[in-house]
């Protein structure tokens, strides 16, 4: 008898095992998808692990399903790698599977089906089963997969999906917040009719008397015989100046004809690309130390200042490797970096870019795994944010990390609660390929390893083009106040320089790490705030929408007219976040184009996209915006940055907090002056002689360096000691503190003085659920895998007690 062991994507530690007739196990390889029956009515999709005969297991089996591939869609590598992420990141295989096939891959019970949208269908190409799929599905808009086996009355009915969703008949349901349809571009041409030159004259007569249609068809001709591709309907009326309606009358008289084209999220036009750009003599130095860094170090640092031309060595790197035949991975840590940065690429390597990420439809990121496991010439070059690592590379050369410092490469929920950056260094291991690091702040742990030699480091310290580091100057705004030199949350210097630079037509970046128009509603007669009924936290007032919305659950309720506690009218907001900027600025500057960048802005899969392009053709004037501002964006034309509000940063309750606050502000300030004139940045604060700020003003990481180094040593933080980070949830929460209290001191029993908690976090409930944490602090004299051994093992005696059966415990390594 043969059997296969299958990983499921469910949180159990172990592998399942199912029986398989001989050609059946003859055909399975590791990294095939099978469909299997789990429990009384689950079905799931699973993952080969291996194939054998004899050696049953002590219990009965099941036969499977089906089997989904007629390839391996994932690789010994990849399965290596995430063997490696479930034992270091302390969560199962099936957990990091889940994270790491597109859903489209992962089909089960739970799984929702609906019609493809606005999708034209031959029903003579469906086979029965498929026909009374699509029959149901008009009928009912969606259907669960366990709908579908009553339908078809069997229980594999995964094949039968798959073959319907190759097709794009049918979708599955992945993200419940945001449906979109594929891109679809509409173009003109001249109808068949008159296209033949006998009616052309009859065409021109017709339109004698209608100017403005002549006008149009005059520039379709003309456009049509300048270039070779297709004239779309945008271009044909800006050029010709006609209304959508001059146009529709045209497709009514049967004249002109329109027809649509799926356009990829990456366009390429299919013209040359560019040549590559000479570096400049210091890029090139830096170029060239890196590749003799790479001759006895795996990894690199790439420390260069904002705007030193970093993409341009990376750009080389891409180059020199292609030749060779190997794949690239270039990391990003925020989806709007890969907005900027596919054009630039696309500009040198044309089609050989893809994109991979989470704002892709579940259908083009399935595209995208498949051309790169096939090794496709498109997808030479995968630009992704942190999920990219985890595509099936079948000759990975070089993995470049960029703004490595970026808390966005850390995943915090669901497990895997892995580090994207730390994961991007074992996947090069594993593939023997070089990985470069790239930061103008670099991760404290980052910038240690390289002093400590465990990483190669290069450093560039002059900008491109020699333009000189902004200068920065901090405002007290305390100062300020006192007198009477403040205009809203604007000093007066802040609106001069504003003013300065919109009249020598440059352009203004303002940063408030806070959204919304205001955190705190308070009554001032009582003083009582709204409060979110599902966590410990007040409502953030945000005034577009006219309502108070929590931003850890999503409660939202309209804005009160009076306070619910003593009936008063007397509501008043308290502090301000990037809305109430937005509408100050309206006020001040009437004129100027005003916009806002930050999560409630950018909810769209192209919206990113639009406000950057938006921002470089210079349809923006000020640019409002949270720290989504800082990663890394380039701007040719912004002269000015001002930082509303330093202080929020500096004074959080994280031993990460000064690191961060340095890391987002020199980053912000990068994006000032980034062509010949020198920047100017305005960083206003309530303590203009911290030292962070004082650090900041001077760019003196170095300085910052030591001084956190110091601290951290001192108070036994990273990089001298790990974190790992263990969260209790509970709705009850006397449970979930006993709960707590119980699994700290079975900890203490080993690990002694390096157990720290049960605390509670600044917010304790979330979602109706209390929380506390407890801190293990792993000094280097400790093993760490002994350590994570001990708590695996006081894990498993905690499951077994019935008492805390409803406690969620969540354990996180490397905490961030």
């Amino acid at each position: 008898m043969y059997f296969i062991d299958v990983i499921l994507p469910i949180p159990l530690k172990q592998a399942f095992t199912y029986h398989v007739n001989k050609d059946e196990a003859a055909f399975l390889k590791q990294g095939m998808r099978v469909a299997v029956p789990f429990g009384k009515t689950k079905i799931y999709t699973g993952i080969v692990y291996q194939v054998y005969a004899n050696n049953p297991p002590g219990y009965e089996t099941k036969s499977i399903d089906q089997i989904l591939d007629e390839t391996p869609i994932i690789t010994a590598t990849q399965i290596r790698h995430w063997e490696w992420m479930a034992d270091y990141y302390m969560c199962t295989l099936g957990e990091v599977i889940r994270a790491a096939l597109p859903s489209a891959f992962l089909l089960e019970s739970e799984t929702i089906v609906m019609l493809a949208s606005e999708k034209e269908v031959d029903e003579s190409d469906f086979s029965d089963e498929e026909f009374l799929v699509f029959e149901a599905l008009q009928h009912q808009s969606a259907l669960h997969i366990n709908d579908i086996r009553s339908i078809l009355d069997r229980s594999n009915v995964v094949k039968v999906l798959q073959t319907m969703l190759q097709k794009g008949v049918i979708q599955v349901q992945e993200e419940v917040f945001e449906q979109y349809t594929p891109k679809l571009k509409r173009y003109i041409k001249l109808s068949a009719h008159y296209s033949e030159e006998e009616n052309l004259k009859e065409l021109l007569d017709l339109l004698t008397r209608a100017p403005k249609q002549r006008a149009v068809l005059m520039t379709l001709f003309m456009l049509s015989s300048q270039q070779k591709r297709p004239v779309d309907s945008v271009t044909l009326q800006k050029k010709s100046d006609a209304s959508a309606a001059v146009l529709r009358s045209l497709l009514d008289k049967g004249i002109l004809e329109e027809f649509f084209i799926q356009k990829d999220r990456i366009e390429y036009s299919g013209e040359d690309t560019a040549a590559i750009k000479t570096l400049n003599p210091a890029q090139e130095q830096a170029f060239e130390e890196i590749k003799t860094s790479f001759e006895t170090n795996d990894v690199t640092l790439l420390h260069g200042v904002t705007s030193s031309g970093k993409t341009e060595i990376y750009v080389r790197l891409i180059d020199e490797l292609l030749d060779s035949g190997r794949q690239v991975l270039y990391m990003l840590p925020e989806i709007a970096l890969t907005t900027q940065l596919i054009s630039r690429l696309q500009n040198y390597f044309g089609e050989r870019v893809s994109v991979y990420h989470s704002k892709h439809s579940i259908n083009e990121r399935v595209e995208v795994w498949k051309n790169v496991l096939e090794m496709q010439q498109k997808a030479r070059i995968v630009i992704g944010a942190r999920s990219s690592l985890f595509l099936p590379f079948q000759n990975l050369g070089l993995v470049i990390v960029d703004e490595e410092h970026e808390p966005s490469f850390k995943q915090y929920s669901p497990a895997p609660r892995y580090h994207g950056r730390d994961s991007a260094v074992v996947l090069a291991q594993l593939h023997k390929a070089k990985l470069v690091m790239g930061s103008a702040t670099p991760a404290i742990e980052t910038y240690h390893n390289a002093k400590t030699h465990k990483y190669g480091m290069v450093t560039l310290k002059k900008r491109f083009g020699n333009v000189l580091m902004p200068e920065i100057s901090l405002i007290d705004i305390k100062e300020k106040h006192r007198k009477k030199q403040m205009t809203g949350h604007f000093s007066d210097v802040l609106l001069e320089e504003i003013t300065e630079a919109l009249d020598n037509g440059e352009q203004v970046m303002l940063f408030q790490n806070r959204r919304g128009f205001s955190p705190v509603v308070e009554c001032t007669t009582c003083g009582i705030a709204p409060q979110c009924p599902n966590c410990d936290v007040s409502l953030t007032y945000h005034q577009h929408k006219n309502e108070l919305r929590c931003h850890y659950c999503g409660y939202h309720m309209i804005m009160l007219q009076s306070c619910t506690a003593c009936g008063s009218e007397t509501l008043d907001t308290k502090g301000f976040g990037t809305e109430q900027i937005e509408s100050e600025l309206r006020v001040l500057f009437p004129e100027q184009r005003i916009a806002r960048m930050d999560q409630d802005t950018t909810k769209g899969k192209y919206a990113y996209a639009k406000l950057i392009d938006a921002l470089e053709n210079q349809e923006i004037d000020i640019l409002v915006g949270t720290q989504m501002l800082a990663k890394g964006l380039d701007f040719r034309n912004v002269s000015l940055v001002g930082v509303m509000n330093a202080d929020n940063l500096l004074n959080f309750p994280d031993f990460r907090a000064h690191e961060r606050s340095f890391q987002l502000l020199q980053q912000v300030s990068g994006r000032a002056g980034r062509t010949q004139k020198r920047g100017r940045v305005l960083i206003q604060t309530y303590n203009p002689y911290h030292q962070i700020l004082q650090q900041v003003s001077v760019n003196d990481y170095e300085g910052m360096y030591k001084q956190q180094v110091e601290e951290r040593y001192q108070y036994q933080y990273p990089p001298f000691h790990r974190l790992i980070k263990i969260t209790f949830k509970d709705k009850n929460q006397y449970k979930m503190q006993q709960a707590a209290a119980w699994y700290g001191q079975a900890l203490e029993l080993k690990l002694e003085e390096h157990v720290l908690g049960p605390v509670a976090p600044p917010v304790a409930r979330i979602r109706n659920k209390y929380i506390a944490n407890i801190l293990v602090k792993v000094p280097k004299t400790l093993s760490l895998k002994k350590t994570k051994s001990y708590i695996a093992g006081v894990q498993r005696s905690f499951n077994s007690l019935k008492e805390f059966s409803s406690v969620r415990v969540l354990i996180d390594v490397d905490t961030f």
